[in-house]
């Protein structure tokens, strides 16, 4: 069996150097180049859950809604499709342990076209949230939710203000200007979610080894749950059919 490198290094400085130096150089060497030495430098080994996400009802498109101010834009929200709602569904573990020093990212949500977007963020618990205006009009972004309130006020095209979700839940957020604008940013208490492609398949990458429920959620239904078995190394395998019902319609019209 051929020594280390660091042996070698250490062979050839021999005769510059006292034995009992030598000794405790050795000793370092073996130490760092064993396999416990180097497993302790590991990241620690996690799996994977995916699957694939089914809408099982069909969607009808929104009426449009009427502002009472004058504004210039579309005046309705976009039809509803199997596509875009799929990217309003949000899979995320239950009581999972969040990772030594796992960060919580930096989210956006754009004022665009007199739409937030995306409409659904999901975030980690902590994270910042930017709201950048992109519209030719003011925004007054806010919200009442009991996991965060806040009134970011007036401001122009090009500016944006940034909100901490630093509490787990759900906040609905809103324009004060323009009642059909809506978001949701969903903060949660662990890394370990994922939005759906528009085929409905997800993946939630780097979950540790253990039994979980995961959620299915979605704004206007109830949290739709399975469990799951993750083994390191491998990808369990969990789907969802979600029931979405259409979206209500306004009852002012």
């Amino acid at each position: 069996m051929s020594l280390p490198a660091s042996l070698h290094v250490l062979s050839s400085l021999a005769p510059l150097m006292t034995r009992s130096t030598v000794h405790v150089a050795l000793l370092c060497a073996l130490s760092l180049s064993t396999p416990l030495a180097m497993g302790a430098r590991r990241a620690p080994a996690t799996g994977r859950i995916e699957g694939q996400v089914l809408l099982s009802t069909a969607l009808t498109n929104r009426r449009p809604r009427f502002r009472i101010y004058a504004d210039p834009g579309p005046g309705a929200r976009p039809p509803a499709t199997a596509g875009t709602e799929m990217r309003n569904v949000v899979l995320y573990v239950q009581r999972a342990p969040v990772p030594d020093g796992a960060p919580a990212p930096h989210g956006s949500v754009p004022q665009r076209d007199e739409q937030f977007m995306p409409h659904v963020l999901p975030v980690f618990r902590g994270a910042t949230v930017e709201f950048p205006n992109d519209d030719d009009v003011y925004h007054n972004v806010f919200s009442l939710s009991s996991a965060k309130q806040f009134d970011l006020g007036r401001y122009p095209k090009g500016q944006s203000k940034s909100v901490l979700f630093d509490k787990s839940g759900a906040v609905q957020v809103f324009c004060h200007i323009h009642s059909d604008m809506s978001a949701v940013v969903l903060v949660l208490d662990n890394p370990f979610f994922a939005i759906p492609m528009e085929n409905g398949r997800y993946v939630i990458d780097g979950v540790p080894p253990g039994d979980y429920t995961v959620v299915g959620w979605h704004e206007r239904i109830k949290p739709v749950t399975g469990t799951v078995h993750v083994v390191a190394g491998e990808a369990a395998k969990l789907d969802f059919n979600i029931p979405i019902p259409p979206p209500a319609e306004d009852a002012r019209l």
